[in-house]
């Protein structure tokens, strides 16, 4: 055989096997789908609360008998944007330095700088076909008329914004810049605002009025969601390579606006129905990846943003404890937590979380494993064996053993955070870092932060001098989740060796500059572990 023919038998050979692998590999980097919804109870789903709910969630509940549901799973942040950083990046939220400056609500500036290592960048380096639909709520930067600072009255909605999520790797993307009752209320296709933006538009919740869309409506917001969700299956499932998509849903959160067909559908009013639209989303996404062929090739993992705001119930209005009132109907949105959203109860940071991998993940599998939504990129990384370099996701602990099986838990500790005061957990104990619920403002849970520090600095007699001092129990918590779920018994008198230990763990967490191991990592601002309001450096 001569050199020639040699050489072509040999590439057709390369060629054979570089097919081969192609294919064999296939399996390997499964498509990958998150849907996150906002404000959704652990006890929401039926699935985990149980007899505490008197919702139908049949989609959610499938998801579980599907594949493996999670007991333990918890956002670091009970409040919208922080929760969303930590997801994104990999990197607890407290770590980031200030936001760039930006208007009310939806005109909020950048969270962090395009510079940033997101869920969007990780993929797309990985050869992944990336796309967002949803809620956004990280900031953007718009085009203005003065070239001032974005707001409701110099944005120009007839040119592209400037920087949204294409900038941190989501190269298809429709979204929201806020919540559903922050304005504007308009998409955004790309870098394109969608439609004719001259209305002032505001919804039943807070009344939140300002610039909209004029044929936006609050009630066909989630149908939108789950069509553009389709809209990039179906197209992606085209291409070889494969795709991640990240969908994150408005609702539960106020206003309370199901599609026509769900209102009136549940046992509970409005907000159940609301619920039940959300649940009925799932189905809708599952049901286009059936659709188009790659069910059984996807990945897909829902979970909340953090736990349910008692100002939503029957009444459209945003009115504080409304969800107690649904309790005398048998529904505890918060499930047998202690506390709701804001807080640094387990009611605010304790979500439903369920993930299903035909093939992998074993159906109607349990695990109490201790898991943190900051915990997805590493997991997921590990999943489409994609490599992250040692000074990214620094606080992101993969937990594709647990999901597979042949591990029981991924990680000891985890910290979180109510709007007032940080929590730390290590194992069943966990440590609330400041008295009272961790949540102030109109709607704080009981008790509201700054009425639980008055009455501990009367505990402790004396004006404090430094931060030292806040290490005194009469400023800390302490909880056995194991043997008090509902966070009752506040164990910090006698057991001062585990608070201190504890308390050292996570001040360890803040000075390393993440909570994996690594290369030491710096902080964008300065943190410390306990956050008192200002009165009580004056008594």
């Amino acid at each position: 055989m001569n050199r020639c023919k040699t050489w072509h038998l040999v590439a057709a050979l390369w060629f054979l096997c570089a097919e081969t692998a192609c294919s064999a590999e296939k399996p390997g980097r499964p498509n990958i789908v998150f849907i996150l919804a906002d404000d959704l109870g652990y006890g929401d789903i039926k699935a985990f609360g149980g007899d505490k709910c008197n919702v139908d969630t049949p989609h959610f509940d499938r998801l579980c008998a599907d594949g493996m549901k999670f007991t333990d799973a918890h956002v670091t942040d009970s409040v919208c944007v922080p929760s969303r950083t930590s997801i994104m990046t990999g990197r607890y939220a407290f770590r980031f330095g200030k936001a760039e400056q930006g208007g009310p609500w939806g005109f909020t500036g950048l969270r962090f700088p395009t510079s940033q290592y997101t869920l969007g960048k990780m993929f797309q380096s990985g050869g992944y076909s990336t796309g967002y639909v949803g809620k956004w709520h990280l900031g953007t930067r718009m085009t203005t008329r003065d070239g001032r600072i974005q707001g409701p009255t110099n944005t120009d909605f007839t040119m592209p914004i400037q920087i949204g999520p294409e900038d941190y790797g989501f190269e298809s993307c429709f979204f929201l810049p806020g919540s559903l009752d922050m304005f504007p209320y308009a998409f955004i296709r790309g870098k394109q605002w969608q439609g004719n933006i001259t209305a002032q538009k505001g919804w039943s919740a807070f009344n939140r009025v300002g610039p909209a869309a004029e044929d936006f409506r609050d009630t066909e917001v989630l149908s939108m969601f789950c069509q553009e969700a389709g809209r990039f299956i179906n197209t992606r499932a085209q291409e070889e390579q494969p795709f991640f998509l990240y969908v994150a849903l408005t609702a539960p959160h106020t206003p309370s606006s199901p599609e026509a067909e769900f209102e009136g559908k549940s046992r509970i009013g409005i907000y159940g129905d609301f619920v039940m639209n959300t649940d009925a989303c799932i189905g809708r996404i599952r049901d286009h990846l059936r659709d188009a062929g790659v069910d059984e090739d996807t990945v897909i993992m829902v979970s909340s943003d953090h736990g349910p705001g008692h100002y939503s119930g029957r009444r459209r209005e945003a009115t504080a404890n409304q969800m107690q009132e649904m309790q005398k109907d048998g529904h505890y949105s918060n499930g047998p937590w202690r506390g709701y959203k804001f807080s640094a109860f387990e009611g605010g940071l304790r979500v439903p979380f369920a993930a299903v991998w035909p093939g992998v993940v074993k159906p109607g599998s349990v695990t109490d494993a201790l898991v943190g939504l900051n915990d997805l990129m590493a997991t997921w990384a590990d999943i489409a064996g994609l490599e992250v370099s040692p000074m990214r996701a620094p606080d992101s602990v993969s937990f594709l053993t647990v999901l597979k099986g042949s591990a029981t838990r991924c990680r000891d500790t985890l910290v979180t955070r109510g709007t007032r005061s940080d929590a730390f957990r290590s194992g069943d104990w966990k440590l609330i870092l400041g008295p009272g619920s961790g949540s102030s403002g109109a709607f704080f849970s009981e008790p509201k932060s700054e009425d639980a520090w008055h009455i501990a600095m009367e505990a402790f007699g004396r004006k404090l001098v430094n931060h030292k001092e806040l290490e005194n129990p009469a400023f800390v918590q302490l909880f056995n989740l194991n043997r008090d779920p509902g966070e009752t018994q506040d164990l910090s008198a006698g057991h001062s060796d585990k608070v201190k230990q504890m308390l050292a763990d996570y001040q360890k967490v803040i000075r390393d500059g993440r909570s994996t191991p690594g290369p030491h990592l710096s902080n964008d601002r300065v943190v410390k572990a306990f956050r008192p309001p200002a009165f009580v450096w004056d008594k």
